[in-house]
């Protein structure tokens, strides 16, 4: 079955995550993670893409961006792979793909999913257990965020912008509830829109696509009581999600 095309419309904000061909460290010293933020601006630049967040984590990537076009947030993920990947493999004497595949994304909607996506970003190294807040990561938009140092690669979404630094600062000791965890998550892995319900209608005209989750195939027939057995839930056999 053909895969659907990515669900990005220009001017509303993406999250996005790329991760390492078989889980493997992208980033092994200091010199790489500069060089990816490097060309991460100049790709934004020349793409035209807000970069509102982003987390760079030993094996897999995150970004909160706003493209300007349709096509931006492929023409900018696909250049700054291909750039990077060309440095790391030079840099560390390697060959062969050093991304998996696709990168995955959804498309962020209203200010609470929004400023959700931006604490789910940063709050990453946490949730990994890599530091204890998250000021304590070097590697992340944070202390941009927060209103520590200026960061000339980010730019404030307006929601954020609403908000203010002080603001979100509070709203990052607060613990994303699980189920919004999992919202984000399934959002990003299975490429649906991560929206509010009273937009769901309008974007799927929009699109003219599902946008969010559903069962694929055939409706099932019923099953009579004679013949009616058990089956293993599909969902204890899935593979993880997103960090």
């Amino acid at each position: 079955m053909p895969r659907q095309p990515r669900l990005v419309l220009p001017d509303m904000p993406v999250h996005i995550v790329q991760r390492g061909n078989d889980r493997m460290a992208c980033f092994r010293q200091e010199g790489d993670y500069l060089v990816y933020l490097s060309l991460l601006r100049q790709a934004s630049q020349k793409f035209g893409c807000a970069i509102h967040a982003y987390c760079l984590m030993t094996n897999h990537i995150h970004l909160l961006v706003t493209p300007t076009a349709s096509e931006a947030c492929a023409a900018l993920m696909h250049g700054l792979a291909h750039r990077y990947a060309h440095y790391f493999n030079r840099r560390h004497q390697r060959t062969g793909t050093l991304w998996e595949g696709r990168f995955r994304s959804c498309l962020v909607e209203s200010s609470s999913y929004v400023l959700a996506c931006y604490r789910y970003i940063e709050l990453n190294p946490v949730r990994a257990g890599i530091v204890s807040y998250p000021e304590g990561y070097r590697w992340s938009s944070y202390a941009a965020n927060s209103g520590a140092r200026i960061d000339p690669l980010v730019s404030p979404h307006a929601e954020f912008a609403a908000l203010g630094h002080s603001a979100y600062t509070r709203l990052t000791t607060e613990v994303l509830k699980p189920e919004l965890l999992d919202q984000i998550r399934e959002a990003t892995n299975g490429g649906y829109a991560l929206v509010t319900e009273s937009f769901k209608a309008t974007l799927a005209v929009i699109a003219g696509r599902r946008i969010g989750p559903g069962r694929a195939g055939r409706p099932a027939k019923p099953v009579s009581d004679k013949k009616e057995k058990s089956e293993p839930d599909p969902d204890l056999f899935s593979g993880g999600g997103v960090s």
